[in-house]
This record gives structure tokens, sequence and C-alpha cells, in this order.
């Protein structure tokens, strides 16, 4: 099992940028796909993006794509999101999740281990 605690998550105007870590304890980040998922009140969590363990396949939401940029720093056990262009929609509470030798696939049903989230307000 891997711990996760998310960071960077705070309040932004629309148009305006923030960069979301997720530092990883316990285990070494390099054996995990990683993922970004959030859920907005009263939604259901839903899919960003995702990254492979060697960070050479991502996966994005199309609502993100173009806007959003996942990596990883093995080295430093992290994974980041930026995030560019906000929009109001985009205001939720941000996990990252890992998923112990996977692909890094949109469904959150793979993923192990959650992070407790980050929120992030967008206003207009």
């Amino acid at each position: 099992q891997v711990q996760l605690v998310e960071s960077g998550g705070g309040l932004v105007q629309a148009g305006g940028s923030l960069k979301l870590s997720c530092a990883a304890s316990g285990r070494t980040l390099s054996s995990y796909a990683m993922g970004w998922f959030r859920q907005a009140p009263g939604k259901e969590r839903e899919f960003v993006a995702s990254i492979n363990l060697s960070g050479s396949s991502t996966y994005y939401a199309d609502s993100v794509k173009g806007r959003f940029t996942i990596s990883r720093d093995n080295a430093k056990n992290t994974v980041y999101l930026q995030m560019s262009s906000l929009k109001p929609e985009d205001t939720a509470v941000y996990y990252c999740a890992a998923d112990f030798g996977g692909q890094g696939v949109p469904n959150s049903k793979e993923y192990e281990d959650w992070g407790q989230g980050t929120q992030v307000t967008v206003s207009s």
C-alpha cells in the first residue's frame, strides 16, 4: 500500500493556473500507474488524467485535454497535475490515485490507493 498526499489546491480566477502535487510514501512510486480524478458537489467522481509507470504515456479526459498536463518525477516519488486556462466547471475536489503495476487507464476501479483530496475552486 502506498500513502498519497495531495497539495496545491486553492482558489483561482477563471483563466488562471494551478499545479497540484501528489506525494507518495511507503512504496516506490515507479511501480504504480497514477491517475488524477475529481469530484464536484452533487456529481460522481470523474477521471481527469493518468500516466503510466515510466511516464511515456498519458491519458486525458476530453474536458481537460489541451489545458491540463500530468507528469511524474519518480525520483521524488511525486506526480503533478498542471492546470491552465481554468474554468468554473473545473471546481472540484481533486484526488490522486495509484494503480500497482497498472497501465494508467481512466477507470477508477483499477486504482487501489487514494489520497484525501485537495479542493480546487475556480471563480468566474
